[in-house]
């Protein structure tokens, strides 16, 4: 099995990142989380660069976070609530959440091109690019609170440009599972594409054709005028290293592998 879990293709100015554990359907797992951010900051500095699209491999674009990797979390929760509360150097948002925000932070347009689950983590990493172009058999879930976690990927920095608090609220508590239609209606899904991946590419193709100042110069106004609130990533972290580890936290996992209801102290 191959560890090159992302891979990058740059054509013509156009960046494809993929991500590339199918058999896992592109779920985070620790080379995951590193690939990811480590594609971003790659191309933060790539010369010639027009646009980024975010793409995965196979059946899904991303089921979210590796079940595996929340067990391994189990056995090392001290160094884990230290790095979950240590924001990157020189940045407000920590290791977990750089992998999604990043891609916000690019200077050129980010398009996603989005189909089967896109869950968790996934959803996360969705909402750092500027456009979501998905195909009809795409769903979509805020999965967190099924493992009694709350969303830490940069969640509630990304979400307020797109939707309503009280739809934001909703999926997150809810975690149901939301069908692409309505992913679209409520602002997760910018347009639907039967071949997301071909519009994705004509779009970015349409955006490279565009002088590059204005191109960077669009991105960041909009950026500006609906900048999310970088304050947040660090109360997503404080919360999160609070819960993560709890007797209810443990608790929601176990029912969750187990396939039985919950019950919590």
């Amino acid at each position: 099995m191959s560890d090159t879990r992302v891979t990058i293709a740059i054509d013509n100015g156009i960046a494809e990142v993929t991500l590339n554990r199918p058999d896992k359907l592109n779920a985070f797992d620790q080379a995951m989380f590193e690939q990811v951010a480590a594609a971003g900051d790659r191309l933060m500095t790539e010369p010639g660069l027009r646009a980024v699209i975010l793409t995965g491999a196979g059946r899904g674009f991303c089921a979210g976070i590796d079940t595996g990797l929340l067990m391994a979390f189990a056995g090392r929760l001290d160094a884990l609530k230290v790095e979950i509360n240590t924001p990157l150097p020189g940045r407000s948002d920590n290791a977990f959440q750089h992998p999604c925000t990043v891609w916000a932070d690019l200077p050129v347009p980010v398009i996603a091109a989005l189909h089967g689950v896109t869950y968790g983590a996934g959803l996360q990493l969705a909402l750092g690019a500027d456009i979501r172009i998905a195909a009809p058999d795409t769903r979509m879930s805020i999965m967190e609170s099924r493992w009694g976690l709350v969303p830490d990927m940069g969640l509630t920095k990304l979400l307020p440009g797109v939707m309503r608090a009280d739809q934001a609220l909703e999926l997150i508590l809810s975690a149901r599972v939301v069908e692409a239609t309505e992913a679209q209606a409520l602002g997760l899904v910018t347009r639907l594409a039967d071949d997301p991946l071909h519009t994705a590419r004509e779009t970015a193709r349409a955006i490279a054709s565009r002088s590059p100042e204005a191109v960077r110069g669009a991105k960041a106004l909009v950026r500006a005028a609906w900048p999310g609130d970088d304050s947040v990533l660090a109360l997503e972290a404080r919360l999160q290293a609070e819960i993560i580890g709890s007797p209810n936290q443990i608790e929601a996992v176990m029912a969750g592998m187990q396939k039985r209801d919950p019950k919590f102290g």
